[in-house]
């Protein structure tokens, strides 16, 4: 039996919930699908741009009644631990993904938004209607958002050009309790990656870093890497000399790609790292995901209420999308050649020492204006 809607998205992470409120918002049923159940923890630098809190807010969230910590202080540091401090731009918060997702999860179901844990298994396109396979139904639908996040195997079925590529980055990530600046968020490198730092709504510390694998995969597990590897930093030396580790052990993924993505594929409208990764080290992917929603959304909505036909809103959310995260991704990526050089992030870091300015210009580039 098939069942028949509007909108149809594919995974409920912070793009997919936030892209499920809108819609609710102004009236539009949708169905959103994840194959995880709620709350979860997720990899996740958990650190948020403050660009996003005037959209945040518009739709009725706010994260500070919920605990998340105001940051405004950035730290950074070299291989050896080197460091050096200057004050965010716009600032932001921190907040765990569990937190968050399980904050979006409710007021998204407040607002009447259907929510189904299954897999989707395929998704095809014939006549202008998507038909969406999930492991228990079939599911018909006008349009699609794709939100199921930085790899899938969705990705595979819609052979998407990134996906055929190996990508040499494993994320691991886990909560510390451990005495902590509430409102620093911190980026620590090491030889092959590098770890940030910051507190969420709990008071504990989230540790999460990108790492080579090939150079990770020299060690036995993550422990002996990381003291091996990351403690070469004495900043993150003393980190984990101090603190006490939350989990019952860190979290992890592997195959992260930062390889371009194209924001509209099979005229499924991408959203959050399903359109595009930016490098952890800018500090502004979960920021990312949501103006993503935000654009999506907001052209849908056009959408319906103009008559605007398909291919209009695929050129326009495609149009948008670069003209607002292209450049960002492109500063990311020269920022992550840079500091895979160790010579060169030695010198940078000496130089950026005596021009505290020119990191927070640097920082500029990696995030937008407030939505």
């Amino acid at each position: 039996m098939k069942t028949t809607t509007t909108y149809i998205i594919i995974g409920g992470g912070l793009a997919g919930l936030t892209t499920a409120i809108h819609l609710a918002k102004a009236g539009l049923a949708c169905t959103l699908i994840e194959k995880q159940e709620y709350p979860k923890h997720k990899v996740c630098g958990e650190y948020i741009s403050n660009e996003v809190l005037p959209y945040l807010n518009n739709l009725d969230i706010d994260p500070f009644a919920h605990q998340a910590k105001k940051i405004n202080r950035f730290q950074f540091s070299d291989n050896s631990g080197k460091a050096l401090e200057v004050q965010l731009p716009k600032g932001g918060f921190g907040m765990s993904r569990y937190a968050l997702d399980k904050l979006l999860y409710d007021k998204a179901i407040t607002l009447g938004v259907t929510i189904t844990q299954d897999q989707v298994t395929a998704v095809s396109f014939d006549e202008q209607q998507f038909t969406v396979q999930t492991a228990t139904a079939v599911l018909q639908a006008d349009y699609v958002i794709g939100a199921f996040g930085k790899r899938s195997n969705l990705d595979k079925k819609l052979s998407r050009a990134f996906i055929k590529q190996q990508s040499p980055w494993l994320g691991v990530k886990a909560h510390y309790k451990t005495d902590f600046p509430e409102d620093v968020v911190a980026l620590h490198n090491f030889e092959g990656g590098y770890c940030g730092l910051s507190m969420v709504e709990t008071g504990h510390v989230n540790a999460c870093y990108l790492a080579d694998y090939k150079s990770f995969k020299k060690h036995k597990n993550i422990a002996e890497y990381q003291q091996a590897v990351l403690e070469k930093n004495s900043a993150l030396k003393d980190f984990f000399a101090s603190s006490e580790l939350i989990f019952d052990k860190p979290i992890s993924i592997s195959q992260i790609s930062f390889e371009k993505k194209q924001a509209v594929e099979e005229h499924i409208l991408m959203v959050g790292d399903s359109a595009g990764l930016i490098h952890p080290l800018c500090g502004n992917g979960m920021a990312m995901a949501i103006h993503s929603a935000k654009l999506a959304a907001t052209l849908l909505i056009e959408a319906a209420t103009n008559g605007d036909d398909r291919a209009t809103v695929e050129k326009k959310y495609t149009t948008l999308w670069k003209y607002h995260f292209s450049k960002r991704l492109y500063a990311g990526r020269m920022l992550q050649a840079v500091l895979q050089k160790k010579q060169l992030t030695r010198y940078g870091v000496g130089f950026i020492q005596s021009s505290p300015r020119l990191l927070r210009s640097i920082i500029k580039m990696t995030h937008g204006t407030d939505l």
